[in-house]
């Protein structure tokens, strides 16, 4: 048996356009400056609060909590108000179908998003049955700590030499490596495909299709 781990917000949904939204609006709220696109996109995959404290430069203190309440508040407010759900990339979905029909494979997700942001996802996009574990920033340290992947591997009963972990950014290879599990990179998502190598990726593929034959 094989575990597969995705991560979510630039493996299979485009989610940049959503978070950069609310940060700038949390920015503006504490009278710091708007970050660019690129610095969001930077910070993608870890906990929240370490996402913003390292976007400021700084530790996480009592500023940085408030700012990370705010945040959800945002968040919050766009799905109330009808904002759209991230869309998936290209070929993810039936990627995911496809595998989660397979007998030899087990599919996960590890995520910086909350478990109640994650849980939306999936149900929007149809996805909730296909995954067997998944952990959030609500129940692991943040990336590249190598918990989400080790508890997964634990609950699945499959050893992280047999574990894909799948992802854009750079602390998704990290986390990888250093569960022991193989890091693959995707091309579509948030981090370049050459920091995703420098940061331990076997592989860094350019689409969907691509992905299952690593499997």
């Amino acid at each position: 048996m094989k575990l597969v781990l995705f991560d979510c917000d630039g493996t299979i949904v485009d989610s940049a356009a959503v978070i950069h939204a609310c940060m700038e609006r949390t920015f503006e709220d504490f009278e710091a400056e708007r970050p660019s696109l690129d610095l969001t996109k930077s910070i993608i995959g870890l906990t929240l609060d370490i996402a913003i404290a390292q976007m400021l430069n700084r530790p996480v203190d009592a500023q940085i909590s408030a700012m990370t309440a705010r945040y959800k508040e945002h968040f919050m407010l766009h799905r109330q108000n009808g904002g759209a759900l991230e869309p998936a990339y290209d070929g993810l979905l039936p990627l995911i179908e496809a595998l989660a029909a397979r007998d030899d494979v087990i599919l996960g997700v590890v995520t910086g998003k909350s478990r109640r942001g994650l849980d939306a996802i999936l149900a929007h996009h149809s996805l909730t049955k296909a995954f067997f574990t998944t952990r959030t920033a609500d129940d692991c340290p943040s990336k590249p700590h190598p918990a989400m992947v080790l508890e997964c591997c634990a609950e699945a009963g499959i050893d992280a030499k047999q574990t894909t972990v799948i992802g854009d950014a750079i602390y998704d290879m990290q986390m990888a490596v250093s569960a022991g599990a193989r890091p693959v990179g995707v091309s579509w998502g948030y981090g370049p495909a050459e920091a995703l190598k420098a940061a331990g990726a076997a592989h860094v593929v350019n689409h969907a299709a691509e992905l299952a034959a690593l499997i």
